[in-house]
């Protein structure tokens, strides 16, 4: 199509400032129609645009990215279940205009799986968790309580970053290194200190968001891997389970009992009564970033630091 040149000064004065005016309003709503798409700088560096289904994975996103990464956490709120989380137009909008989505997978967030396929997008990455470290549907879905699967989930963002915007690599590279040895120090010594401290010592647990950690800890978890899943499934655990952890926390076969404060079902809660009426050490854990607002290493290194205090408790005894 030729160009259409338009004599501005040949027009009088009202209609030549109703032209100006109108122009003025076209390239405002032009530019308002790009700006889902990653911007780009005058250096010639951009902005990743980022959805995470959940703010634990969010988080990290959020700081491997720094200024160059725009996140929006879906999960943020601490009373939110991921499990039930029914998404919204809103939803569904930011992820079609991500340039990178995170999503949990291993059936935890199926969901968001159902946003991505509803939007579907050619210039689109979507990080896969569970497709990345290699787990299945019917696998223990906490991924960000396994801190091999955290280090695994860390490089690729940073990978896909770097892909997504080659320019700033070397910007992705430093936040990469950053987070790793500032941003999670702490997270990391809590668990060397933990593990050094306190390994072989016998722990229970109300359901499998600690069945990972534990191991990366030292420590050994004699609750039965069957009521952990139950639990987190939100079925009915096995007589058979409740008899064996009634007996484990009357004999005090376990030091430490670790529960889930968001979902503390009556079976749960039954179980935490039992052990602090048998002296047993009890401390909490959650699915999600708690308090709201929080870091990944900030809401990690607490409740790593109140599992240390109930370890160091239940050795004195």
């Amino acid at each position: 199509m030729e160009p259409v040149f338009v004599n501005v000064l040949s027009m009088s004065p009202i209609v030549r400032s109703r032209w100006v005016a109108a122009a003025a309003a076209a390239l405002a709503l032009a530019l308002t129609g790009c700006s889902t798409k990653p911007t780009t700088a005058a250096n010639g560096s951009g902005t990743v645009t980022v959805v995470a289904a959940e703010n634990f994975w969010g988080s990290l996103a959020e700081q491997l990215g720094g200024a160059h990464a725009r996140v929006t956490s879906i999960i943020d709120n601490p009373d939110a279940d991921p499990h039930d989380y029914e998404a919204t137009a809103a939803d569904g909008r930011a992820v079609a205009a991500a340039g990178l989505v995170l999503v949990n997978g291993v059936g935890y967030d199926a969901w968001a799986d159902k946003l991505v396929a509803a939007n579907p997008s050619s210039t689109r990455t979507v990080l896969n968790v569970g497709d990345l470290v290699g787990v299945k549907e019917g696998d223990n879905p906490h991924r960000w309580y396994n801190p091999a699967n955290v280090r695994t989930v860390i490089d690729r963002i940073t990978a896909d970053y770097k892909r997504l915007d080659p320019v700033d690599a070397a910007f992705f590279d430093h936040q990469h290194d950053t987070v790793l040895r500032t941003n999670l120090k702490g997270y990391a010594d809590a668990i060397d200190r933990i593990r050094a401290t306190y390994a072989g010592t016998p722990v229970g647990a109300s359901e499998s968001i600690f069945a990972m950690l534990a191991p990366a800890l030292g420590l050994t978890l004699l609750t039965p891997a069957s009521f952990l899943t139950a639990i987190s499934e939100g079925t009915d655990p096995t007589a058979a389970d409740k008899a064996t952890i009634d007996a484990q926390i009357r004999t005090r076969q376990i030091r430490v009992y670790v529960y889930n404060s968001q979902n503390a079902t009556p079976d749960v809660q039954a179980q935490v009564n039992e052990a602090r009426q048998a002296g047993i050490a009890v401390t909490t854990i959650t699915e999600t970033l708690t308090p709201a607002g929080a870091s990944f290493q900030d809401w990690q290194v607490a409740q790593l630091a109140a599992l240390e205090r109930a370890l160091a408790q239940a050795t004195v005894r």
